[in-house]
């Protein structure tokens, strides 16, 4: 587990006091970390025997340890796909790939699961439902496909669902059209993109819900987040895996379908007449 997720797995054991601390780290995480224990205590406002008794709870021997974690944590994050192959080729079982990356993206999704926080999943379910919220939706270098599928859907599901322009030089202009109150969904993973920061930033600075979908290390954009979700991504490959994005992507598409099944079903229907009229599937 990453700091981070060590955090959330034991936030309801912690003190008041320690709450603040873990708030401070999950805030600017993991810079929060890294600098000397006693700036840390500023920050959070707590004393230095606080941060210690902290680390120990979480499982470090001490500051340092705790440290020590994220600064391992800090060159995941920065590692390229090079760097990665590598690290698993020395490393890698004797079965088949297909069961080597079978049992990496089943423990991903076990571990999201058990540090996914259900009533964060609903809380996002009636953000995405309420049909006053325009949703804006963007990604990344790789990640705008996970954008591109979560919009297919939702422009089918409801109205007021877009798509940013590919162009991050066109964003500015697509913020004149977002109104405070709305949400924004990002997707951000390791290697976190500088675009899509201050974007989150001009956001937040409109009063905009932004949700987002990152990795276990968590984007700079964790700060200005209403919620989002943290995703371990982790596989036998020079690429990291999309598999537990994808599974959160379809199941909060099939919660938001349930909850809007009355206007989706007639969405549906019109669309499947526009098929017809045009002839695009064959019958």
């Amino acid at each position: 587990m990453t700091v981070a997720e060590q955090i959330r797995s034991q936030f309801d054991q912690l003190t008041p006091a320690e709450r603040e601390l873990a708030n401070t780290l999950i805030a600017n995480y993991p810079m929060a970390g890294l600098g000397t224990i006693m700036e840390l205590a500023t920050a959070a406002k707590v004393s230095t025997p606080t941060v210690m008794r902290t680390v120990k709870k979480l499982g470090f021997g001490g500051f340092p340890a705790f440290q020590n974690a994220l600064h391992d944590e800090l060159k995941q994050t920065l590692s390229d796909p090079i760097d990665k192959h590598d690290h698993w080729a020395n490393d890698v079982p004797a079965e088949h790939m297909l069961n080597q990356f079978a049992t990496a993206v089943t423990n991903n999704l076990r571990q999201s699961l058990k540090q996914l926080d259900h009533k964060t999943f609903d809380d996002v379910v009636t953000l995405l439902t309420e049909k006053e919220r325009s949703i804006h939706i963007v990604g990344g270098r790789i990640t705008h496909a996970f954008a591109d599928y979560l919009q297919t859907h939702l422009q089918v599901i409801r109205k007021n669902s877009h798509m940013l322009p590919a162009s991050s030089g066109l964003w500015p202009h697509h913020l004149l059209n977002v109104n405070e109150g709305d949400i924004l969904v990002i997707f951000d993973v390791r290697r976190y993109e500088a675009d899509l920061l201050e974007l989150a930033k001009l956001a937040n600075k409109r009063n905009v819900k932004i949700i987002l979908f990152t990795d276990q290390w968590l984007s700079p954009i964790t700060s200005y987040a209403t919620h989002y979700f943290s995703c371990r991504i982790e596989a036998p490959s020079g690429w990291d895996s999309g598999v537990v994005t994808l599974f959160l992507i379809e199941t909060l598409i099939s919660a938001m379908e349930e909850v809007l099944w009355p206007e989706t079903s007639s969405r549906l229907k019109e669309l499947e007449d526009i098929f017809d009229f045009t002839g695009r599937f064959k019958r």
